[in-house]
């Protein structure tokens, strides 16, 4: 009785441990950023919370410039305050996160989501013999092209998270 019980809690842990570790494998670093690439990103989620809780596009309008107010009033202020407000912004953001976001049909967690993804060259040319006008990118699975700049680059394994509706 009493072994059983205590094993039964010790295979969840594992397996949590287990996929946690896997998960982690499938993560991409991420990349470091500059303080003005964080507030222009603080800055865009804000904008993509907003949309989520505002339907009226005039009213959203109208709120979206008050935001730009916000941030702009507090352009070029010390870089303790500067990062004081960042941190204070992140948790406004995490506070107004709707429960529900507003997701563009083709990104993860949408209805168009790899509904019609292109096939690898590959595939399509398998004696090797690809044209000189074929694309030469590759194409991440929200249909982005991968770059390194951006931190999504679908090489080798990906993480989409359809819980936050993202890629990792």
């Amino acid at each position: 009785g009493n072994k059983n019980n205590k094993r039964h809690r010790v295979i969840p842990r594992t397996m949590n441990a287990v996929i946690t570790a896997a998960a982690n494998q499938a993560r991409q670093k991420p990349v470091k950023l500059t303080h003005n690439q964080e507030v222009a990103r603080l800055y865009r989620k804000s904008l993509k919370t907003l949309c989520s809780w505002v339907i009226d596009r005039e009213i959203f309008l109208e709120e979206a410039t008050n935001l730009r107010s916000r941030f702009d009033s507090e352009r070029g202020c010390s870089n303790a305050k500067a990062v004081r407000l960042l941190k204070e912004g992140k948790a406004e953001l995490f506070e107004f996160t709707h429960p529900d976001p507003y997701c563009v049909p083709f990104m993860p967690g949408g209805s168009l989501f790899m509904r019609n993804p292109p096939p690898p060259l590959e595939i399509c040319f398998p004696d090797g013999d690809i044209p000189a006008d074929a694309p030469k990118h590759t194409l991440n699975p929200d249909m982005s092209i991968c770059t390194p700049e951006t931190g999504k680059v679908a090489v080798g394994s990906v993480l989409v998270d359809f819980g936050k509706k993202n890629m990792e």
